[in-house]
Formats: structure tokens, sequence, C-alpha cells
């Protein structure tokens, strides 16, 4: 199947970064200051591996991770479909004793889901889905729509909780984090090309737009009125892009690079535009392009070593299912690595990113 390469080589995952996060601490002793007398009650996640718990791992796709290396720094040292050796940016959020989230978002398909998870927020997310219905189709995961239709018997277990009332102050209060764009740009784009020969990149990162903020309608209808939505990472300095379409040297790719700035300033403007039509709601931009991109252009600064590959196996090509063919060769230490895999962060890299970053997040919302 053609998807393992894909996947593999340039998995979802975007990540970008991520940093999905959002609102997500630097460390636990690091706080989120809210406003006075107000709380964020839940943390409500759609998208891809950069914030997917688990909701793969019983799906019949290549992309998953519920396997050793992935999740060695965990607690336990357990593996549990999270796409880095420890903790993923929604994860943080439950450090915050502001924000009073547990310190696991749990994946809303987890067979051990708790009634009382429901009430401060799960992760829908996916990995290998995007903006672009294409996307997850070739990774064979769950799409944006798909993920939609999970959230609505979500609330609707919500309601039976703890009413209709309450329901709708956990929606209105609580929030929404949307990170996805990456698999659509990295994989659906370029690495398989099928959009490629279909579009340019201006005109797919229209296609991506459109179906982005079709998305993010569909959450204010259904009661979102907090959505954070991250941008795509710097595509082109991952070290699985290095590998294709960086050259001998394995430089950036700066077409990719090229693909997700386009995108980003499109998104921006979007999320302006909607705030003004949907007065109620604020829709905040999340920047993980910069602050990544720095990390991987000045990493001793804070910290790091290791930008152009990632711990486990070769760290050139190596994600999901070749990670565990290959762990024999994976790093001793991942705290030196901005990335854990060829596509992903490490939890050290999610940490200082998103402590960079939420504080200024979170009082967009206020």
């Amino acid at each position: 199947m053609v998807f393992l390469s894909m996947e593999v080589l340039s998995s979802s995952w975007i990540i970008v970064f991520f940093v999905s996060a959002f609102m997500i601490l630097c460390s636990t002793e690091a706080r989120v200051k809210l406003p006075r007398n107000e709380t964020i009650p839940a943390l409500i996640v759609f998208g891809d591996s950069i914030v997917d718990p688990g909701n793969n791992n019983n799906l019949s796709t290549l992309v998953k991770c519920n396997f050793v290396p992935y999740g060695r720094d965990l607690a336990g040292g357990s593996p549990t479909g999270r796409f880095s050796n420890g903790k993923i940016p929604s994860d943080f959020i439950g450090m915050t004793e502001e924000l009073g989230i547990k310190e696991l978002l749990p994946a809303y398909s987890n067979p051990a889901l708790q009634p009382s998870d429901l009430l401060t927020g799960v992760s829908f997310a996916s990995g290998g889905s995007g903006f672009d219905s294409l996307t997850p189709k070739i990774a064979s995961v769950l799409s944006l729509s798909d993920q939609l239709e999970m959230f609505k018997e979500y609330v609707g277990k919500l309601k039976a909780m703890v009413g209709e009332e309450k329901t709708k102050t956990i929606l209105s209060k609580g929030v929404f984090l949307v990170v996805a764009g990456s698999d659509d740009i990295a994989n659906s784009y370029f690495v398989i090309g099928i959009r490629k020969r279909q579009y340019d990149i201006p005109a797919y990162t229209d296609l991506m737009l459109s179906s982005a903020s079709s998305f993010f309608k569909e959450l204010y209808g259904l009661g979102a009125r907090r959505l954070a939505i991250a941008g795509a990472p710097p595509l082109g300095c991952l070290p699985s892009q290095r590998s294709i379409a960086g050259g001998r040297q394995r430089e950036c790719a700066e077409d990719y690079n090229t693909a997700a700035k386009m995108f980003n300033t499109k998104l921006i403007s979007e999320l302006d535009s909607l705030h003004g039509n949907f007065s109620q709601a604020k829709f905040v931009y999340i920047d993980i392009y910069s602050p990544l991109l720095d990390l991987i252009q000045n990493p001793q600064k804070s910290g790091f070593e290791v930008v152009d590959k990632g711990c486990c196996g070769t760290g050139r090509v190596e994600a999901a299912v070749l990670c565990r063919i290959l762990d024999p060769f994976t790093c001793k230490n991942a705290s030196s690595y901005v990335f854990w895999d060829s596509y992903h962060p490490t939890e050290s890299a999610y940490k200082f990113i998103i402590g960079e970053i939420i504080q200024k997040c979170v009082d967009k919302f206020f």
C-alpha cells in the first residue's frame, strides 16, 4: 500500500506543530493567568497526530503508534497512541492549576474513558487527518467530518449527564483546539502528489482554507465560542521532508515552507473575517511556524542539540511502524532532540514552544 512510505516519511503530523497547542504550559511550575471570575472548564480537540492521544489505535491504518518506543517517557513508560516519546500539546493543559484540566487529555475512543472525563474535555483528533477530505482517505483515518460526528455524540452524553444549560456552559467557556493542515501539504500535495497534479500551491491552499472555514463555522453552530487554531509549521524543516526534498545536504525544503506560510497568511485573514461575522466567538490564531523555526535554527539557546533528525531509528525517515522496527537504534536521551521521530517533536520541544506562546494565546480570549 503506497501509504506506508507516505505516512512514515511524512506522517500526518505536523506538527507542527502545534504545539498545537495552545493552551499549554512550559513546565509544571508555570501558570496561565486568567481574568478574575473567568474559567476554562474543558479542552476539546480536533485535528491530526500532533494532538491525537490514541484515537487511531483500533483503526485499520498504518498511522498509529500504540507500541514501543512511543510513550517511553510517559509515567509508566507505556505507549498510548500518542505520536511522541511522552506528552503531546493537549496534555500540558492539565498541568495548569488555573485551568483545572486533568494531566492527560484522553482520546474519545479510549475504551477506558470514564463519564467524568467528558466534563473536562477529550480529543477527537486522528493522526493523518487534514482539512482536505482526500487526506484522511489516503491514510484510512478519521476525517474532520467523522470527528464532528463523534463530537455530536459527546454533546449528547454531556446533556444526559449534566443537563442542557450546564452543557451549554461547558461548550461556550471551554476551548476548542484545532490542529490540522500539515498532512494536507506534506502528504496529499507533495509526497503523494495527487493534489499537486490538480492544483498549484495558491489554489490548493485556497481549497484547504475553504474546508477549514466551513469546519470552524460548524463548530460555532454546535456551541463553540472559544476556538484556538494552529497554523502550519515549517514543514520543509522536518527531518522526513529534509530527507525527501532537501537535496544531498538535507537542507530545509523551501517549497514546503512556502506552502505552509501561504496557508498561514490566508488562515489569519479568514479568522479575522470570522470574528467579524460571529462577534460572540473568539477565533485565535496560534503561530507555531515562528517558534518552531527559531528552535530549529537556534537550538543551543534553548538547550537542544539535534534538529535535523529524530530520536527514533536513524531519525531521517522513520515514523510509526518503522520506529518499532528500528527501535534498537533509538537514542537514549530524547531531551536534546527537537524531534522524536522524523515528523513529530519530542515532549521537551512541545513544552518549550508552548511555554513561549500559551499566555499570549489565552489572553486573546478575554
